[in-house]
């Protein structure tokens, strides 16, 4: 009987294998529900590993399962609810996880898929600070190649799972995809809010076995010696898993296991991919990138910043005894206590700076701009909210969270730092941009935060001899051991301690802390201010000019019969497009982020005022062009570091405009190259033969005379010619009347006349009528616009 039972899963293996070619999706996911159901764990052992790549892809990104990242109701709601159902936390795959967990069996995960600093730890024969990997360092055997982890079904299941969000970046996407609206980021909500629940505690596994229980994984011992980053490091050999001891597992600690391998699966393959060592390396601009996290990814960080958070407010509060505490606190209560500290804060401060420093400048940053507030302000999760109104008022934040801003002192200054060296190097005009300084500036605006980071920078800069008894050797990151529940260092009440340790432990002994209130910063904020008031000039001149051409466009304009593209350069930008509500957000959003920023740093109304000035005095004459920054020098204008900043970024420049014969100016791109000089050759053919003619014309007082000065005379190269103090040939110059055909070199005049001759030929009256049609038309054009021009009155001679 033993060989149909070998065969057994094999056979299973295949039938599943054929169905994925054969079946529909709805289809197979029935038909494995069967099988979970009716089989045992020893025959569907051997069908997990390929079930687990078969959903969420393989570890090398070639298979893509079932693409849970671009699964969403609204394309699929069949296989979205499909999905769903089937890997929810009660659904069909959780109970064959925990079918195989009841017989403890355990699945090979290769070293050389984890993130960065574990592998390079573990390939060093260290072992890593995070729990997770303790009594799982599997060696291969003789002749092996590679390292792999010893997980158990549960880990197995949840390693895949998160790691398919970093694998999978480059999945095939057809159509438009809502990263929060997707398949994977439904479940990972759903896991959160399941294993990490704000209410009660977590849902028992259900039991294969009527009356029985799932038993809990191998317990890690705190007991067993290891090495961590920082400290000596110490041989894995002589710790192989399968001499490694275990312990009695505590049963209060293992009420809660699978909530702390959730949360440490989730962190270590999300945030884990840069260590202290590696983010201090990578300071340095010449360090290539090991990986660069996506939008989605970062999206789905904030979703589980903003749960943690939600599940840390929802710690019970202290009972008054310390006694009781310690009787009727439940391990879940206690894992709340400390699961930001500890699971959380270094790993997300490392991938934050990152972000920061080598995120692209543009409107993407937004993403990592949100997660970071969120870590920022716990309060908004917190259980106590009031009743939104339509416009709430900023609210005071609480005295009770100084502590956790003492002991994230730099999530608020450093990054707040890094992201004024940002704002300093993007362009403030674009309303996205703008919307970020403002988003930044009103949550560090809320009253009484920017006091507590203060006091905060306070408590880190007292002199060390207010702490007695103190060693550095305390200044370390308290993430060392087993579980959460392992022995913890002495509770540590003094609040200057506590933020120095948060510094050193994420810093180092030689930091130089740079202070968020201090001279050096406030200048860079004096100078973001003066961005923000150049900015608004900027899109009120973009504003005005954008109302300007509206008003001046006509019907007639469309065919560009006018001498506008001859007598001036393109003055245009790429801003011009973003239209008149977008210039609006702009000037709101940098209004509301100058003010707060006066509220923050205390700003000095008279500085602001000055630099406003300043911005006005850049505009020229008419108030619709600003020049950049410059400094006189014995060589002229000489552009300053801001001057090149606004060339570069477009919220300025020089204005160069052709001034000499508007017939010889450069060949534009609007234009017909071809065309241009044939058509030049011809204008100056006619110009030779019948100039005495058009100068009898243009000297008549009647209608014919106005008309023709003012389509054959250009009357701002006739003044600057007359009042030249050499006076030149006519024919050499050429200023007198004249043809000019160039026009019609421009592509949309040619697009024009076309279209006219078309329609005309539609209605069958031949070339020769529709070039007719085509002289009267632009003669009426010309009459009209000579009577709506300022211009078409008679010159003085």
């Amino acid at each position: 009987m033993a060989g149909p039972h070998l065969q057994q899963p094999s056979f299973l293996l295949a039938t599943l294998k054929a169905d994925c070619v054969n079946k529909p999706f709805v289809q197979r996911c029935h038909d494995l529900e069967t099988i979970i159901e009716e089989f045992p764990a020893k025959e569907l052992h051997g069908i997990f590993p390929w079930l687990v790549e078969n959903i969420f892809g393989s570890l090398d990104g070639i298979i893509v399962g079932w693409n849970l990242r671009c699964l969403q109701g609204r394309t699929n709601p069949t296989e979205y609810s499909v999905a769903l159902d089937f890997l929810d936390p009660s659904g069909p795959m959780m109970k064959l996880v925990y079918k195989l967990q009841a017989e403890e069996y355990r699945y090979d995960f290769p070293v050389s898929y984890l993130p960065g600093p574990v592998k390079a730890s573990i390939q060093e024969q260290v072992l890593p600070e995070c729990s997770l990997y303790h009594n799982k360092v599997q060696f291969p055997s003789s002749g092996g190649l590679g390292l792999n982890l010893a997980l158990n079904p549960f880990e197995y299941y949840m390693f895949y799972f998160a790691i398919s969000l970093i694998t999978q970046k480059n999945s095939p996407v057809t159509h438009h995809v809502s990263p929060s609206n997707s398949a994977y980021f439904i479940l990972v909500d759903t896991y959160l809010k399941c294993f990490l629940p704000t209410e009660g505690s977590v849902l028992p596994p259900p039991s294969s076995n009527p009356g029985g229980a799932i038993p809990s994984p191998a317990p890690r011992s705190p007991a067993v010696p290891f090495t961590s980053y920082g400290m000596h490091h110490t041989s894995l050999l002589k710790r192989h898993i399968a001499h490694q001891p275990s312990v009695n597992a505590d049963p209060a600690s293992q009420e809660i296991w699978r909530s702390e391998t959730l949360l440490q699966v989730f962190v270590e393959m999300w945030l884990h991919h840069y260590s202290l060592e590696m983010y201090q390396k990578m300071q340095s601009p010449h360090v290539k990138e090991s990986f660069k996290p996506t939008e989605e990814h970062v999206l789905v960080v904030r979703l589980l910043v903003k749960h943690l958070h939600a599940f840390s407010n929802s710690l019970k509060p202290e009972p008054l005894s310390p006694s009781a505490h310690s009787h009727t606190a439940s391990p879940l209560e206690e894992f709340k206590r400390v699961v930001i500290p500890r699971f959380v804060q270094e790993k997300l401060y490392i991938f934050l700076q990152h972000c920061f420093g080598h995120w692209p400048l543009d409107a993407s940053f937004r993403a990592v701009l949100e997660m970071w507030l969120s870590y920022l302000q716990p309060w908004r999760y917190a259980p106590e909210k009031l009743p939104q109104s339509e416009e709430p008022l900023p609210r005071s934040v609480s005295e009770k969270w100084a502590a956790f801003i003492q002991e994230n002192l730099l999530m608020y200054t450093k990054l707040f730092i890094g992201f004024l060296n940002r704002a300093l190097r993007t362009d403030l005009v674009s309303p996205k941009n703008a919307l970020m300084v403002f988003r930044v500036a009103k949550v560090f605006a809320q009253p009484n935060l920017a006091e507590m980071i203060l006091k905060g920078e306070q408590l880190f800069l007292e002199p060390e001899l207010v702490i007695p008894h103190r060693q550095h050797r305390l200044f370390m990151s308290p993430t060392i051991g087993g579980g959460f529940l392992s022995s913890w260092p002495p509770a540590i009440t003094d609040a200057s301690f506590k933020v120095k340790s948060h510094v050193y432990s994420l810093e180092g002994q030689d930091f130089q802390y740079k202070q968020m209130f201090g001279t050096e910063v406030r200048n860079l904020v004096l100078k973001l201010a003066q961005l923000i008031c150049q900015a608004q000039q900027t899109a009120k001149s973009i504003s005005d000019h954008s109302s300007e051409t509206t008003a001046s466009q006509s019907f007639f304009s469309w065919f560009r019969f006018t001498s506008s593209e001859m007598n001036g350069s393109y003055t245009g930008n790429d801003l011009d497009e973003i239209g008149q509500d977008s210039i609006k957000k702009t000037d709101e959003y940098l209004e509301k982020a100058l003010e707060y920023l006066c509220q923050i740093f205390k700003l000095n109304e008279a500085q602001l005022t000055q630099m406003m000035m300043k911005c006005g005095t850049a505009q020229d004459e008419n108030g619709k062009n600003q020049l950049p920054d410059c400094i006189e020098s014995e060589d002229g204008l000489v552009l300053t570091p801001l001057g090149r900043y606004q060339i570069i970024n477009g919220l300025r420049r020089f204005e160069v405009r052709y001034q000499g014969d508007t017939e010889l100016q450069p060949i534009r791109s609007y234009e017909n190259a071809t065309l241009v000089r044939l058509l030049f050759r011809l204008s100056s053919v006619l110009n030779e033969r019948f100039a005495d003619q058009m100068d009898e014309l243009c000297s008549r007082e009647d209608f014919v005379g106005r008309l023709c000065r003012y389509h054959l005379t250009n009357p701002h190269l006739i003044q600057r010619i007359r009042h030249s103090p050499v006076v030149r040939d006519r024919t050499s110059q050429n200023w007198g009347p004249r043809i000019s055909l160039r026009f019609l070199a421009s592509y949309r005049t040619l697009m024009s006349l076309l279209m006219i001759y078309f329609i005309a030929s539609w209605f069958y009256i031949g070339p020769v009528g529709c070039t007719f049609i085509i002289l009267i038309g632009y003669f009426l054009y010309a009459v009209i616009m000579m009577f709506f021009s300022e211009e078409w009155k008679p010159h003085e001679h």
